[in-house]
């Protein structure tokens, strides 16, 4: 097979006219020739962090939608199925990932569960990761989130840090808004990424350091826009991913999109390319091939070195996509669940209260990050309630795995005039996670998602809407278009209910996610990410 073009020789900053042919799955030959043909030829792009079940598909249908915008590979970590069955869930994404021609690059969850303040359906301890690092299907230890941990010596936290280092294979880490002598302990401890990074200033401190820094845009956490100017400077440590990408996102672009971006921006495009293409290939040491002699066939064909929209995808030498429509087999697969708690009443959402001030978590637009507000209580009969009027609505988070009192707590920014939203996708540990205005309306949404073992709904008056998610309550195995297409009809439901967000279930996704700083609820209770530590919900 020939394929003419323009070639992007990105190692040595040069395009030019030229032949590249494939034999056998690899690269037999690349070489300069005159011909009328001016589309562009150049290695495939690489998300260089991402959890592929926050797409809500199994590996096998996120590369559906994927390899259409040029993603040959990914750097996957499977924590959240990891959260709900173990090393069985690791295994599943590895098994399912490897029926797919995209490379599927995954590592080994070092945080199961994340903290001890929540409730998970596993856990992965040290002998666990020994064990998995050893794997040839593992590429790397997966986010160290328990910074704390790594900054207090707990003894489990670094028996994981010695057995990855013992492997060779790198460390990844999750230190969002970690500065000064902190990092420093942070990074001799031999963590060589960051993709939490979310101002210029954090990001420069961690590259100096010597760390990698992985500039996120997902489809809640935006970091682009903070971090792409260091790219002028530091391309060489800097890489591209999404972390976690909804269906109906990934529908319209991936990493292209940010290549597109980053040139709008200005910066030169061999910069952008080495990020997007090169670095995750050699810093994780990934079996996908650069556009090299014997690489594997592994590149793609694009318009132009502006917008990037892609013609075709190739994996392996094969076409993976061509004309916006993916080329790839259909896998058949299992559902594997863990779900075990029973069907809620509106008491269990009951607070009764007769405080003064409350303290409120704040939902910010395209962060993970939270604020700690103290607000005036609105007290009904003893009660503790949402005031709409005021944007402060009632979040609740419901143990999947084991009857257990239901968490209440209080947050702003989600909108919602009437109605509830609800999750059984709540990082880290996926327990249900719920917003509303009544504790009605937040048990009839809690309830689907039990009746279902797992999915995303909201509930208005009038109408119950439902997406299952029957892999682990927080995949599919629907395709990604018919995924997508019922995400769209749940966003549109929670924005006619009020809601202001771009993103309100990715959003609501993070409220209990206790490693990102700093209010958030787990099923245990309100949890304060800045003293790692249940605080009140009264505060006098």
């Amino acid at each position: 097979m020939q394929i003419f073009g323009q070639i992007v020789d990105i190692r040595n900053r040069r395009v030019f006219s030229g032949i590249v042919t494939v034999t056998d799955g690899k690269i037999e030959s690349i070489e300069a020739a005159d011909h009328q043909e001016t589309q562009y030829i150049l290695p495939g792009f690489i998300d260089a962090h991402i959890h592929i079940e926050s797409s809500l598909l199994v590996p096998s249908e996120f590369a559906q939608l994927a390899v259409v915008h040029g993603t040959v590979g990914t750097i996957s970590d499977p924590h959240e199925i990891a959260n709900v069955l173990g090393v069985a869930g690791v295994n599943f994404m590895i098994e399912n990932g490897k029926q797919s021609p995209l490379k599927f690059h995954f590592g080994a969850p070092s945080c199961v569960p994340a903290t001890g303040f929540e409730t998970a359906g596993a856990e992965i301890n040290a002998e666990a990761i020994r064990e998995l690092m050893d794997s040839p299907d593992i590429y790397y230890l997966a986010e160290m989130m328990n910074y704390p941990g790594v900054l207090y010596d707990d003894s489990e936290v670094m028996q994981k840090l010695h057995w990855a280092k013992l492997s060779g294979k790198p460390l990844d880490g999750h230190a969002p808004g970690l500065r000064g002598e902190a990092i420093k302990k942070y990074v001799q401890a031999g963590i060589s990424t960051d993709h939490e990074c979310f101002t210029y200033e954090e990001a420069l401190e961690k590259l100096q350091l010597g760390m990698k820094v992985i500039i996120r845009e997902g489809s809640a956490a935006k970091n682009f826009e903070a971090l792409i100017d260091l790219a002028h400077e530091h391309f060489e440590k800097m890489l591209f991913c999404s972390d976690d990408k909804h269906p109906d996102d990934l529908l319209l672009g991936h990493i292209n999109d940010l290549c597109a971006r980053a040139v709008a921006k200005g910066v030169d495009v061999f910069k952008v390319l080495q990020m997007a293409c090169l670095n995750p290939v050699t810093h994780y040491k990934m079996d996908v091939g650069t556009l090299q002699i014997n690489d594997p066939a592994d590149f793609i064909v694009v318009e132009d070195l502006v917008q990037f929209k892609v013609k075709a995808t190739y994996i392996n030498g094969k076409i993976a996509a061509q004309n916006g429509q993916a080329k790839l087999p259909k896998i058949a697969f299992d559902t594997p669940n863990n779900f075990n708690c029973q069907a809620k009443t509106p008491a269990d959402f009951v607070v009764k209260s007769s405080a003064k001030t409350i303290r409120v978590i704040e939902a910010l637009e395209g962060q993970l990050i939270t604020n700690e507000l103290h607000v005036p209580a609105t007290v009904k009969a003893g009660e503790l309630c949402a005031d709409p009027k005021k944007d402060i609505l009632k979040l609740a988070v419901v143990n999947r795995y084991q009857e257990a009192p239901v968490a209440v707590a209080f947050i702003k920014n989600f909108g919602l005039q009437s109605g509830a939203i609800a999750s059984s996708v709540a990082h880290d540990c996926h327990n249900i996670v719920a917003v509303g205005v009544t504790d009605e309306e937040l048990c009839r949404a809690v309830n689907l998602l039990i009746t279902q073992q797992g999915g995303l709904c909201a509930v208005s008056a009038e109408q119950e809407l439902i997406l299952p998610l029957p892999i682990a309550g927080i995949m599919s195995n629907q395709n990604g278009v018919e995924v997508a297409a019922k995400y769209q009809e749940l966003d549109a439901l929670a924005k006619s209910l009020g809601s202001t967000l771009k993103a309100p279930y990715m959003t609501l996704s993070f409220m209990a996610l206790l490693v990102i700083p700093d209010l958030k609820l787990s099923d245990k209770g309100l949890f304060s990410g800045n003293s790692f530590a249940f605080v009140d919900l009264n505060v006098d």
